[in-house]
């Protein structure tokens, strides 16, 4: 009796047979989910929900802006001013910051020079593994950019936090927009250095990017998280050291311009304030907004919902955000658009509750700037200066906006543009601490639709669970093959002794594949360093290069790594059916 019980096997567990079950099928599972996940991927635009603000204290739009016609038109004289320093002088390098400090003086704000070092502008891979001063130039040079940073203190704050605002421009050849930007902060700077409802601190930074606006922000964030010499005293034997301009103001009440490194608190959120050519698209201004920051990070999403609604509903501004052009007119997508539409309103027919299509055109857009918001952050590269802030922790973000007016109507545009950045900052103002309520894992479909990470990563998940699966069954595989290779030893008893020694061997199978893999990818990580030496060549055509020598790396790779038949893994196995 007890030896019938025990002959009886006892089933495995169901979640144990549900594995057996897709191991033993791995590559019809693999094929399922491939296919279901980049359905999954092609669905997102359609399962994009609209954007809300998560954060109750922003409270966005509930003050009446205070930024007047008088502030305007100070902007509007002190721009005329940067434009005319920039055009009759060929030091306008260091006149316009003398400007900038001059007129920051006037309005009664703490203000200092920043001087830094360009960075070098060639890539190198081996600079990932070093700290943040690796791309510095170390060597002396005669070119140095400088920042002209002021600071309105606040009457209602403890000098604990700040908000930022970033105005890149080209000291050598400052541009209209570029002069247009420093107009809206000026204006902007000019009324948050009277109010009285300021809780926190307000930076200005008008940054010097003839170096590149990234490296001016990068510097100036550099050294305000360090402590340094330079915070005491500048060293004489600098290159260019006595170039920074010096004020001596009879009618102006405060401190004059220090050489020192002054600080405000931590900052809860900073604004890139950029204006482009006109924009002859539309029949009104436009707002990019750019987000993506260094590694795919993204701000939190209030930001960007706060801006967005500001400009929709306060300014009447035209909203958006990046996407690749290209999809917009893909015949595909519009068929699988079309495709979508139908289904949804099948769907609705059936319960109208179900809302599940978009209209067409809606499904492109989204499908064009889903597909553009993955590229980005799947690339890692800041797509502005407000990705310094981002490393960091910082949540920051580029306002980029392409004006349509005339000359005369100046007054006007900087009006508009700068009763959106007070609202922005009246906003940021109003936390009582840093944005937390919202989501930092996201994709932008437009300026107010998104997917959030639990929508997203169900296509991520059906994507990658191939590869455990197949690992997994391959795994499972090899005590069948070694169960195989024992029953041809033991017929084959008088065996050479050169099948033990090159069963001893074996393991360096696997270990050369792993070898021949790492070797792989350090040339193909070295790769762009040597490609970023050809002069005169498009990215585009870089790109190319960097795809068609990995290539041929990998197949060389792959035959050296199969040149050594003493090392391949099936060679014992073959010795031993010969010897049979």
């Amino acid at each position: 009796m007890a030896e019938a019980e025990s002959s009886v096997k006892s089933k495995p567990r169901p979640i144990i047979r549900i594995g057996l079950f897709l191991i033993s099928h791995s590559f019809l599972v693999s094929v399922v989910c491939c296919l279901a996940g980049v359905l999954t991927l092609l669905l997102l635009p359609a399962l994009a929900k609209n954007t809300y603000i998560s954060e109750n204290a922003l409270m966005p739009g509930s003050a009446s802006p205070m930024l007047s016609t008088e502030d305007a038109s100070d902007g509007n004289k002190f721009l005329n001013k940067i434009l005319n320093w920039g055009s009759k002088t060929s030091s306008s390098d260091i006149e316009i910051p003398k400007v900038i400090a001059k007129h920051m003086l006037e309005l009664d704000a703490e203000v200092n020079y920043h001087k830094f070092r360009p960075g070098s502008n060639k890539f190198n891979p081996l600079h990932f593994f070093s700290g943040p001063e690796a791309g510095i130039v170390q060597d002396n040079s005669s070119s140095y950019g400088v920042n002209t940073v002021g600071i309105v203190r606040a009457p209602r704050g403890d000098g604990k936090e700040a908000i930022v605002m970033v105005t890149p421009y080209n000291s050598v050849k400052i541009t209209m927009g570029e002069a247009l930007s420093l107009g809206v902060a000026y204006s902007v700077f000019s009324l948050l250095s009277r109010v009285t409802w300021l809780a926190k601190d307000i930076i200005w930074i008008a940054a010097d990017a003839k170096h590149g606006e990234y490296a001016a922000v990068a510097a100036w964030l550099r050294d305000y998280h360090t402590l340094s010499v330079g915070d005491l005293k500048l060293h004489p034997d600098m290159c260019g050291a006595n170039t920074l301009p010096v004020h001596k103001m009879t009618n102006v009440i405060g401190d004059s311009v220090s050489n020192g490194f002054r600080r405000a608190g931590t900052m809860a959120a900073a604004l890139v304030i950029k204006v482009a050519d006109s924009s002859n698209e539309f029949g009104r201004d436009v707002l990019n907004i750019y987000a993506e920051a260094s590694n795919g990070q993204m701000p939190n999403l209030d930001l960007i919902n706060i801006v967005n609604y500001l400009a929709v509903h306060g300014h009447g501004l035209q909203v958006r955000v990046e996407k690749i052009w290209s999809l917009i007119d893909s015949w595909w997508l519009k068929s699988l658009g079309e495709l979508i539409e139908f289904l949804g309103q099948v769907a609705k027919s059936l319960n109208p509750r179900w809302k599940f299509g978009i209209p067409v055109s809606d499904y492109v857009e989204g499908s064009a700037t889903l597909a553009s918001s993955l590229y980005k952050q799947a690339l890692g590269v800041p797509t502005g200066p407000h990705g310094a802030f981002r490393d960091y922790q910082i949540d920051s973000i580029t306002m980029e906006i392409s004006p349509k007016f005339p000359s005369s109507h100046r007054v006007q545009f900087l009006i508009r543009v700068g009763r959106l950045v007070e609202g922005v900052i009246r906003c940021v103002n109003n936390l009582l601490e840093k944005f937390h309520h919202s989501f930092f894992l996201y994709l932008l479909t437009s300026p107010s639709r998104f997917v959030s990470v639990g929508v997203y990563m169900i296509a991520f998940v059906l994507l990658i669970a191939p590869l455990p699966l197949v690992a997994a069954s391959l795994y499972s595989d090899t005590p069948k093959s070694k169960l195989g290779e024992d029953k041809i030893s033991s017929k084959s008893a008088s065996s050479d002794e050169s099948v033990s020694t090159f069963a001893s061997w074996k393991w360096l199978s696997a270990a050369k594949t792993v070898l021949a893999v790492h070797l792989w990818g350090v040339i193909v990580t070295l790769l762009p360093y040597f490609i970023s030496q050809i002069h005169n060549n498009s990215p585009s055509k870089n790109l190319l290069a960097w795809v068609a020598l990995s290539a041929v790396s990998f197949i060389f790779m792959h035959t050296l790594s199969g040149s050594y038949p003493f090392l391949n893994r099936n060679q014992p196995t073959k010795t031993r059916m010969d010897s049979s």
